[in-house]
């Protein structure tokens, strides 16, 4: 298996790396642990708008991984920080959402609101409805900035997929002919901020992730090394056929610490 020396921080997708549904992937809780031994920088990084870290670092406790909310960057709070960085000073955004999403960008100075707002955010939301659309749609051809936290069309519940963020992005930019601004993998946006918490240089942080499309497509176009790990979605084959490949690909966490030099 190939081996990245120099490496001195992680970044870490959730779901099909550290859990699948409410199981823990047997080697996510000593593999944290080794790098909390090692002092090495972490974060966790996922697309998922709808939560909050704070419910994600619970989450994540329960399960044998105690970490706290810093350690977590959803792409609603990305978001939020987005937004922040375009308009210091607040705004007014229509939010198609959940409570990740809409707690993320009230907590970045922005008013919540239908009328003419300044952005139209859109992310998972298991309550869309034809009025969201319209208003969306009637904002977006106003001349709202149009963003979406993430681009995923679908994702896994437990009695099979449902529509994701990108389902209802399609759709808005179906009526209105504006692509939204994506700020969740496989954009670089999430992942440079990420690189930016954990103060190191990007070719000494590898990005781990099991899907091609987000996660090792991401890592690369935000100039990171990765690594796919075989635990989630996408398979050794398609990783030998994937026109951006994966620095390394390995069966499990416990591999990638081998062959990135993390200390036991």
């Amino acid at each position: 298996m190939t081996k990245l020396a120099g490496m001195r921080g992680v970044l870490l997708d959730l779901d099909g790396v550290v859990y699948e549904g409410r199981n823990v992937i047997p080697d996510a809780p000593s593999f944290l642990a080794r790098l909390r031994r090692a002092g090495w920088p972490f974060q966790f990084i996922t697309n998922n708008s709808s939560a909050t870290p704070e419910q994600f670092a619970d989450r994540l406790t329960a399960m044998g991984i105690p970490v706290g909310p810093e350690t977590v960057l959803t792409s609603a709070i990305a978001t939020g920080q987005y937004l922040k960085e375009r308009s210091p000073t607040g705004g007014r955004a229509y939010v198609i959402g959940e409570e990740g999403l809409k707690n993320a960008v009230m907590s970045a100075g922005f008013q919540l609101t239908e009328d003419r707002p300044d952005y139209v955010l859109v992310g998972l939301d298991r309550s869309f409805d034809y009025h969201k659309l319209t208003v969306a749609i009637r904002r977006v051809l106003e001349g709202a900035l149009f963003v979406g936290s993430n681009p995923d069309t679908t994702l896994p519940a437990e009695d099979g997929l449902i529509p994701g963020a990108g389902s209802f992005q399609a759709a808005i930019r179906a009526a209105t002919g504006v692509a939204p601004v994506i700020i969740g993998k496989p954009e670089p946006t999430m992942m440079t901020m990420a690189l930016q918490r954990v103060g190191l240089r990007p070719e000494e942080v590898v990005a781990i992730g099991d899907r091609l499309d987000t996660d090792i497509l991401g890592g690369y176009r935000a100039g990171l090394p990765t690594a796919l790990v075989l635990t989630g979605i996408s398979t050794r084959e398609e990783a030998e056929r994937a026109e951006v490949k994966p620095t390394l690909i390995a069966p499990t966490l416990t591999d990638i610490a081998h062959a990135i030099g993390l200390p036991a």
